[in-house]
Formats: C-alpha cells, sequence, structure tokens
C-alpha cells in the first residue's frame, strides 16, 4: 500500500484495500485514506470512515488523516468538528488544520486556530503558519509571523524547509531586508531557497536583483528556476533580460523539454521579447500540446498585434477550451474587429457553455469584444447578465462607453456603482470627463479627484488621466499642479502634460518639460516625440522644428509614426522639401504618409504637385482625409476643374468632403453650384454650420453684400445656438460693409451682433522665432519690453511704403475704433504686424522671417508683407489658420491672392 501511495498510484492501492479489507491494520486505512484524499474521493473516504472500529477513530494519526481528508476535499465544517473532539492535540493534526484552511482560502482561520493553541508548534506546524501569514500579509499577520520567527528554535536554524517558508512569508510584508537576512543565515542553501528568494525580488518588482542572484547560482537548477526566470525575463524585458532569458533557453537540459510547463513560460517570454519565430519553435516542439499551451501563443500574437494568427491557431484547437482560452480569444477579436474576428467572437459567444457564463472575466472579455464590434446593445445584454458585477465588469463597460464616444451613458453607469472603485476606475472615468467635457463631467471628474483615495495619488497612470481630464477642461494651473504632487513622475505623466499644453494653446511650454526630462534623464518615447513634433507643428516655426529633429534619435526617425508626424510638422513650418526627404525615406507608406505629404503640398499652394501625388496613391489607401487634403489643396490653388473631376470620382461623398468642395467653388466665386451642393445635402441631411461659413467666406471675398447678408441671415435662423460661429460671421459680413464704405453699418451689426451673441471675439495670436527666442504677440500688444521700438519701426516703414503707392486698407477693420485711434494706428496693431516688426528692429535683421498666427491674416497685412519682402528683399513665410503664405523678394505670395 506505501510503495503504491509513495509513487502515486492511488487507484490501484485503493483497490488492493478493497481486496484485502477483511485483514487490513491501521497502518493500511490510513494509507487508504490518503489515496482517498489525493484523489478527492470524499464518498470512497466517507465508507472508510464508517467502517472503522472506536479504537482505530481514537488513533493519532488515522485522525489526522481524516482531518487532512475532509479538509481537502473541502468539508471544512466536518474537518473542523472531528479536530473539536479530539482531547490530545498534536502539532500533525494543528497543520492538517491549518494546510486545509489556507487550501479554502480561509487563512484568516488559520491565525484564529493558532490563538487557541496550547503546545509549542513544531518545525512542519510553523512551515505552515509562515504560509498562513504569507497569504494574508495584513498588519495582525505580519505580527503574529515576525513573532514567531523572532521565537523560533536555534534547533530550526536550520531548517531550509522552514527557513524557505520564512524568506517567502517576508517578501511578502515586503521585508526585504529581513529575508535576505535570513537567505544569508542559512548554511547551505538549497535551490528552492534561491527560487523563493528570486520570486520574491521579482514579486517586489527588483527584477535587477533577482537576476543578480540568479548570476550567483552554482547548483543544478530545478524546473522552478526555470519557469520563475523565464517569467522574470518576460516581465522585464529588456537587453539583459533577453540575453539571459535566451542563454539560459538554449542551454537547458533535455529532461526539461518535455515540461510543459516550462516551455510554457519560455513561450510567454520570448512573446514578450516580440521573438515570434522562437516563440512558434518552442511551441510547435511541444509533443502533447495542453490547453494552456494554446492559450500561451494566442495569447502572444496578441500582444505582439498579430491576432490574425491567433484566430488561425484557435481554429486548429480539437480539445476542450478552458475560461483563458475564452478570454484570450474575444481579446482577439476585439483587436481585430474585422468581418471574420466578429463572426469568429460572436460564434463563440454563442456556443459558450453555461458554466462559463458566470465567469466574471471570461464576460468581462466578452463585453470588451462587442463593445469594439461597435455592438452596444448585445454588450448591455451580457452586463445585465452578470449576478455578481465586480469593478472590473464595471470598468469594462464604461470603457467600451468612451470608446464607443457614449461617455454620457459612462459617467450614468458610473453613479450606479456601489462597490470599491480601483485606479482602472479612476482612469477611465477621468477619460470619460475629459471627452465629455460639459458640466455634469466637469462635477463629476473634479468631485472625483477631490476624494481620491491617497493610495491613488503616487499611480502615474491615473493622475496622467486626470492631467489629461483637466487639460480637457482648460484647467491648466490645475493640471500643472497635480503634476507637480507626482513624486516619481513617469513618462506617461509628462505626456499628459505636454499633450495638454498643444491642446490648450501653449506649446512653448512643451520644449521647457523637456528640458526638465533632460535635466532628470528622463528619456523620452516615441509618444513623447510624437507630441513633442506636434507642438512645433502648432508653432510652425522650421528652426524649433529643427531643434526637435536633431535630438530624436536616429532610430527613432526610422518609425512610420514619427515619419508620418515630421512630414505633417515639416509642412506647417513651410518646408516642402524637408516634408519631401522624409517622405521618400518612408519605406511602407500608408495613408497617413501619403496625407501628410498631400496636404503638405497643398497649405503650401502646390496644387499641382498635390494632384500628382494623390495620383499617385493607391486607391485603396485613398479615405476621406485624402480626399478632403487634396480638394483643399485644389481650392488653395484655385484649381476649380481639377477639384470638380476629382470630386465626380470620390465614391462616397460626406459631409466633410461636401464641404471642402464648396470652400472650393465660393473662394473662386462660382456661388449657385456651391448652394445647388448645400441644397443637394439638405435634402437628406440636416444643415451644417461650416458650409455656410465657407459660403459666407466667399461671399466677403467678393465683396458681395446681398449674397452675404442672405446667407448671415440664413445661418441665424438654421444655428441659433452656434454663438461662437455666429460672430465670427458677422465680422465677415462688417468686412463686407467696411469694403465698401458703408462704415456705420459695419459698426451697427459688429455692436448688436456681439451683444446679442455675448461670446468675445477671439483674440489674434501670433509667434516668430528670433535667433532661438520664441516670441508672442497679441493684437495691439504693448508687453514686450521692445514694443516702442516695434512701433517706432512701424511709422518709419509706414511713411516709406506710403512713397511706394501702399495705402492702409480700412476695409480689414472689424471693430469700432476708439476717438484716439487711426487707420494706421489699428491696422499696425495687428499682431502679424507686431511678429515681423520685431524682426525687423533685430541688428542684423533676420535673413528669412517666419510668423505663425491663429486666426486668418487679414487682406491688409497680406498686401503689407508682400511690401515688405520686397523692401527688404527676404522670404517671409506667414502660417495663418488656413494656409501657408510664402512671400518672395519680388514682392509676390504663393497663394497667388487666393486667401
Amino acid at each position: 500500500m506505501k510503495s503504491l501511495v509513495d509513487s502515486k498510484q492511488y487507484e490501484k492501492a485503493l483497490k488492493l484495500f478493497n481486496e484485502q479489507s477483511q485483514i487490513s491494520t491501521d497502518f493500511t486505512i490510513n494509507m487508504a485514506i490518503k489515496a482517498c484524499t489525493k484523489l478527492h474521493d470524499y464518498q470512497q473516504g466517507v465508507n472508510i470512515k464508517e467502517k472503522l472500529s472506536p479504537k482505530t477513530l481514537n488513533n493519532p494519526y488515522i485522525q489526522t488523516s481524516l482531518i487532512h481528508f475532509y479538509m481537502q476535499c473541502h468539508k471544512v465544517d466536518h474537518g473542523y468538528h472531528l479536530f473539536s473532539k479530539i482531547v490530545n492535540k498534536s502539532n500533525p493534526m494543528y497543520a492538517s488544520m491549518f494546510k486545509g484552511l489556507i487550501t479554502n482560502n480561509m487563512s484568516e482561520k488559520v491565525l484564529d486556530l493558532f490563538d487557541e493553541m496550547i503546545i509549542e508548534p513544531d518545525s512542519v506546524t510553523l512551515t505552515v503558519l509562515f504560509n498562513a501569514c504569507a497569504q494574508i500579509a495584513n498588519n495582525r499577520a505580519m505580527k503574529i509571523g515576525k513573532n514567531l520567527l523572532h521565537k523560533m528554535p536555534t534547533n530550526y536554524q536550520n531548517n531550509n524547509v522552514l527557513l524557505n517558508s520564512a524568506i517567502d512569508m517576508l517578501m511578502k510584508f515586503r521585508d526585504i531586508e529581513n529575508a535576505e537576512h535570513v537567505f544569508q543565515s542559512m548554511k547551505k542553501k538549497d535551490i528552492i531557497s534561491y527560487n523563493v528568494m528570486i520570486k520574491g525580488y521579482a514579486t517586489n518588482e527588483m527584477s535587477e536583483k533577482a537576476l543578480n542572484l540568479f548570476e550567483q547560482i552554482h547548483l543544478n537548477l530545478d524546473n522552478v528556476t526555470y519557469i520563475i526566470i523565464f517569467n522574470l525575463c518576460a516581465e522585464l524585458a529588456n537587453d539583459r533580460a533577453k540575453n539571459i532569458g535566451k542563454k539560459l533557453l538554449v542551454e537547458m537540459p533535455n529532461n526539461y523539454r518535455n515540461d510543459n510547463v516550462i516551455l510554457n513560460s519560455a513561450v510567454h517570454m520570448l512573446t514578450k521579447f516580440g521573438d515570434m519565430e522562437g516563440a512558434e519553435n518552442i511551441f510547435r516542439s511541444i509533443k502533447k500540446k495542453t490547453i494552456i499551451n494554446y492559450g500561451s501563443m494566442m495569447k502572444g500574437y496578441v500582444a505582439n498585434e498579430m491576432s490574425e494568427k491567433a484566430l488561425d491557431l484557435f481554429e486548429q484547437i480539437h480539445i476542450n477550451l478552458d475560461h483563458v482560452t475564452y478570454t484570450i480569444v474575444f481579446n482577439a477579436c476585439a483587436q481585430l474587429a474585422n468581418d471574420r474576428a466578429k463572426k469568429i467572437g460572436k460564434k463563440l459567444l454563442d456556443e459558450m457553455p453555461n458554466n462559463y457564463r458566470d465567469e466574471n472575466i471570461v464576460l468581462t472579455s466578452a463585453i470588451h469584444m462587442l463593445m469594439k464590434f461597435g455592438n452596444v446593445e448585445n454588450a448591455e445584454n451580457i452586463f445585465q447578465s452578470i449576478k455578481k458585477k465586480d469593478i472590473i465588469t464595471y470598468n469594462s463597460m464604461i470603457k467600451g462607453y468612451v470608446a464607443n464616444e457614449m461617455s454620457e451613458k459612462a459617467l450614468d453607469l458610473f453613479e450606479q456603482i456601489h462597490i470599491n472603485l480601483d485606479h482602472v476606475t479612476y482612469t477611465i472615468v477621468f477619460n470619460a470627463c475629459a471627452q465629455l467635457v460639459n458640466e455634469q463631467a466637469k462635477q463629476i471628474g473634479k468631485k472625483l479627484l477631490d476624494e481620491m483615495p491617497n493610495n491613488y495619488r503616487d499611480e502615474n497612470i491615473v493622475l496622467a488621466s486626470a492631467i489629461h481630464m483637466l487639460m480637457k477642461f482648460g484647467d491648466v494651473k490645475g493640471a500643472e499642479d497635480i503634476f507637480q504632487s507626482i513624486k516619481k513622475k513617469h513618462i506617461v505623466a509628462y505626456g499628459a502634460l505636454l499633450n495638454g499644453y498643444n491642446s490648450n494653446d501653449d506649446p512653448s511650454k512643451c520644449f521647457k518639460i523637456l528640458t526638465e526630462m533632460q535635466d532628470l534623464d528622463i528619456i523620452p518615447n516615441e509618444i513623447i516625440w510624437n507630441i513633442l513634433i506636434g507642438a512645433c507643428s502648432q508653432i510652425g516655426m522650421l528652426l524649433k522644428g529643427q531643434y526637435i529633429v536633431d535630438q530624436i534619435p536616429l532610430h527613432m526617425q526610422t518609425k512610420k509614426q514619427i515619419q508620418n508626424s515630421l512630414i505633417d510638422m515639416w509642412g506647417k513650418c513651410g518646408s516642402v522639401k524637408n516634408a519631401e526627404d522624409v517622405y521618400k525615406s518612408v519605406s511602407d507608406r500608408d495613408a497617413i504618409t501619403y496625407n501628410a505629404m498631400i496636404n503638405t503640398f497643398g497649405r503650401n499652394g502646390m496644387g499641382f504637385e498635390a494632384i500628382k501625388l494623390y495620383r499617385e496613391m493607391p486607391n485603396n489607401l485613398r479615405d476621406e482625409i485624402s480626399h478632403i487634403c487634396i480638394l483643399n489643396a485644389c481650392s488653395h490653388s484655385g484649381l476649380l476643374d481639377q477639384a470638380q473631376i476629382i470630386f465626380n470620382e470620390i465614391p462616397i461623398k460626406t459631409e466633410r468632403i461636401i464641404t471642402i468642395m464648396i470652400d472650393c467653388l465660393s473662394r473662386l466665386f462660382v456661388f449657385d453650384e456651391a448652394q445647388k451642393l448645400i441644397d443637394d445635402y439638405e435634402k437628406t441631411n440636416a444643415p451644417y454650420f461650416v458650409m455656410y461659413m465657407a459660403l459666407l467666406s466667399g461671399a466677403r471675398n467678393n465683396r458681395n453684400m446681398t449674397l452675404s447678408e442672405k446667407i448671415y441671415n440664413r445661418m441665424k435662423t438654421l444655428f441659433p445656438d452656434q454663438k461662437q460661429g455666429l460672430l465670427s460671421g458677422s465680422i465677415l459680413l462688417s468686412n463686407v460693409y467696411s469694403s465698401l464704405g458703408k462704415y456705420e453699418q459695419a459698426k451697427n451689426l459688429r455692436y448688436h451682433e456681439k451683444k446679442e451673441l455675448g461670446v468675445k471675439v477671439k483674440i489674434g495670436l501670433s509667434w516668430t522665432e528670433v535667433y532661438g527666442e520664441l516670441v508672442r504677440f497679441k493684437a495691439h500688444d504693448h508687453s514686450h519690453p521692445r514694443s516702442s521700438e516695434i512701433y517706432a519701426e512701424f511709422d518709419r516703414l509706414s511713411s516709406i511704403l506710403i512713397k511706394y503707392n501702399y495705402k492702409f486698407d480700412s476695409t480689414w477693420i472689424t471693430r469700432q475704433m476708439n476717438e484716439e485711434e487711426t487707420i494706421e494706428s489699428v491696422l499696425c496693431g495687428h499682431s502679424e504686424k507686431l511678429a515681423i516688426g520685431f524682426n525687423l528692429i533685430q541688428k542684423p535683421i533676420p535673413e528669412f522671417i517666419q510668423i505663425t498666427k491663429n486666426l486668418r491674416v487679414c487682406g491688409d497685412c497680406h498686401e503689407f508683407t508682400k511690401l515688405i519682402a520686397k523692401f527688404y528683399q527676404r522670404n517671409i513665410i506667414v502660417r495663418d489658420a488656413n494656409r501657408i503664405h510664402h512671400f518672395y523678394p519680388n514682392g509676390q505670395c504663393s497663394c497667388q491672392d487666393h486667401f
């Protein structure tokens, strides 16, 4: 019997026992109970117990085995009942009870029972107590565990099993120093001691220490060592981890190459390294693949964004799935969200056995998948079917609403939560509030932030979301305060702050933050560089763009997302050549690459080049953005015929595409056709404000008062709530009145509309960079230390230019003049003129002048800048809200006055 039990042949042991039951002894009975325990055969164990004599039932060995049997078969009450009846309780009995309670996730009760223990625990009992304390790891457990360790008899201090449990406990308590002390005190460390110590370091996020200790091992490794190190290297995934992990795998003895658990860890590690070929080779080498092996390989595919391969592998499985497989496949389908993924995902969900329909993890993945499919209703049905919703379930549902731009629903669901929130909840709700940006969102977001527990105030991801939210609310100061409160700032927090500066039209602050990061040796990642490139795009200064590009590592500059961003940046900085150079370096161009280059040509007045590239672009890559970019390019270059040909070729004409075509027609004064497009659109759609603004802008340029009045009055009727937009429209109409000498009408319109609409006119802002200094000017700005010099320069220039027949154009004055103002003083106060003036007072005057303005450049400034370029023989680039103007020394502009 003992031989069979020791060799794990439990069925044979029980068969022998049943055949020889008439000659059974307490020893064979004990072996039979142990076999039933190992098999979790409760019924046979009970049958054996019921046949025992009172004498046998009083045998301490039998009692201990029965306690162990009950507890391992999850009959805790029976175990307690038997234990409580025993008068002389022994250490093995306590140990069996303790082990059973741990098995049944009742470790707190271990400590309760220990408090009642009246005998001194032996080494085995102490080991189990350390295990219980490790599992609980609360204040009570720490106190008891450390006290037991402190009082441990000296004769136990060479017991490796006991000391290994003590190390594990201390590591779970995060008491690294004492764990190291116990480890160092061990005279003969075995491989298990090293395993426990390494695992403890890994658990406490001290992976480098774990690898240091691993490299000190001079013993034979066991299967656990391989699993721990592979998992550790997977988690770390840096160059050192890759070298150690791959070397260990190559040198692993053959006897471990049939161990599924080890090979599974190796597959996981290689997929974390991105070495999918190596992972596939290991996977194929596994002779008897389990569902866990399949799960690990599929999970690796998903993590490496190879979900098509994950689904290919899934369709090869011919064994029963487990809950992990369902979760992974749902995640793969969510990542792909194409027709094939939808078909597989929905079929898998429909056919999923009932026993998995109570598994929150599986159902949460199903919700995530359905939300990714845009199938919100079915996701809601799954959510409602979950009986005991946990916070992860709520998180998945709220995140799904946010992804489907249903943040109102996300916040409604959030307000129904009556369980403790986790860090993910805070992150998602902050993101929902950031997406919504209404009064409800601001109230919920700020309240949630104020009431957030302190333990989340060191979580970079949570705080990054809070920064993002506050930046979206326009509360830059609040976002900066949160950022400054972070003790150990992670790259994600820097990203949120930088992105916020860009979205709040303050990109110049990004460069100060970059300097701070560099001072702290924080290396920007691809996301940070993209944000900084975005800041350069906003500012539109060539020198600032070059400053950032010079700092981006060369290997990063070959990444497509960076390349696409650089094309866009150079285009917005007015350097078509630099944009083309980057474009030519992109080997696998996607839609974004082509669109960025087409847009660059268009913004810089190179319509024919834009059309040529659009024609070269593969049809399957063209999307809505492509069509918008090319029509915009045609519009800015006055290429109406080409625009109409392209427009007629576009199969699906979206709202935005039609709007751009209306802009193109209006810019060239083809108002009847522009109006017809609007009329046709409105037969099946609600009126769209931007279409009317494009029409009105064209009428303004044409100085067509009757048409401008008609369009504006129509806009007031159709869009009474678009107050900021209507104010912009009223300014265009007042410009028409001014251009026709109807100054009183212009003045009355501006006054009444401003009063009626109750919104402020957007202030004109211009930026320029001179000898490394980035300077911003507001309209009529006197805040700069050299303002008096700038205005004096304009007085001097005005008198000179007037001699060359320049005349200030009062039709571009869009507000009522004060008594002390003149036409000249008002127009010379425009922000772009002040920025140009700042360049002109430099000694020497820069060879190249560049301005970026947040509004469209006015006709007077446009004419003035042409003359300045000619007078000073300088190239001047002015980027306004619509396009980029290249003013040449010959006095011409690249826009050919189409602005």
